[in-house]
């Protein structure tokens, strides 16, 4: 048995080491993100040792979360004007910046609704309550409105709107029933039993919607957050994004 200890007391050094070592990297993360990222951070933290963080809700409110110095090292967006804004303030480390996915937008009822064939049937006096991001902070909204405002339907919607917090508070919305209608990305929609998807917006000029990412700039875990980034760009975590519904763009720097 005193042979052994030595081995035993090295082994113990060894993983106390390791664990002395691992890191928290804190992801600032739109909420449609929410299931493909746990599963893919799951995955990661077995292979890497480190833990992954996150902070879900509007990109406008993790913008401004950021602003005001709340600790993260990655930023992950919804829309890339929320990137733009934190980036021309020098919040983020603009070489690390890459658009990563895409979506796009559909609405929703609950599955015994009747059916719609347009967004113009929004206007319809059976529709009472849409449900929306809330358009000056969540990208979800903001694209709805303007889309919306491109057919000349914003009006219209806009005097039925529900503002919610975020894309999933909209998703929430519909599934209880408590609302007609939502607007929410495709990929949400796809993770509930309890909504079906009444149209998807077709591609539209000057409505592209894009997941930008990029470390910020105070991140407490530089190195550790870099090597997450680098996952995030994986085939191991395309493949999830892929099976949760995003487009996946191309990999290189957005700027």
């Amino acid at each position: 048995m005193k042979a052994i200890r030595p081995i035993v007391i090295t082994i113990i050094l060894m993983l106390t080491a390791t664990v002395s070592h691992a890191s928290q990297v804190t992801v600032f993360a739109a909420a449609s993100l929410t299931d493909s990222l746990k599963q893919i951070a799951a995955d990661y933290e077995t292979s890497s040792g480190d833990k992954i963080a996150f902070n879900f809700a509007a990109s406008g409110t993790l913008s401004r979360q950021i602003e005001a110095g709340a600790p993260a090292d990655i930023f992950f967006a919804a829309d890339e004007t929320k990137a733009d804004a934190l980036e021309k303030k020098g919040l983020l480390i603009s070489a690390t910046r890459k658009s990563l996915l895409g979506n796009s937008l559909v609405i929703i009822t609950t599955p015994d609704a009747a059916a719609l064939h347009s967004p113009g049937e929004l206007t319809n006096p059976a529709i009472q309550h849409i449900a929306l991001g809330e358009v000056q902070s969540v990208p979800a909204g903001t694209y709805a409105k303007v889309y919306l405002e491109k057919l000349s339907l914003w009006p219209a919607v806009a005097a039925k709107s529900v503002p919610c917090e975020n894309v999933r508070a909209v998703l929430a919305a519909v599934e209880s029933g408590n609302v007609d209608a939502g607007i929410v990305y495709k990929t949400d929609a796809a993770i509930s039993k309890k909504v079906k998807v009444a149209f998807e917006f077709p591609a539209l000029d000057g409505l592209k919607i894009s997941y930008p990412l990029a470390l910020v700039k105070d991140s407490p875990q530089p190195e550790a957050a870099r090597k997450f980034l680098s996952y995030l760009d994986s085939a191991k975590a395309t493949a999830v994004f892929q099976k949760f519904g995003f487009i996946v763009l191309s990999s290189s720097p957005a700027k």
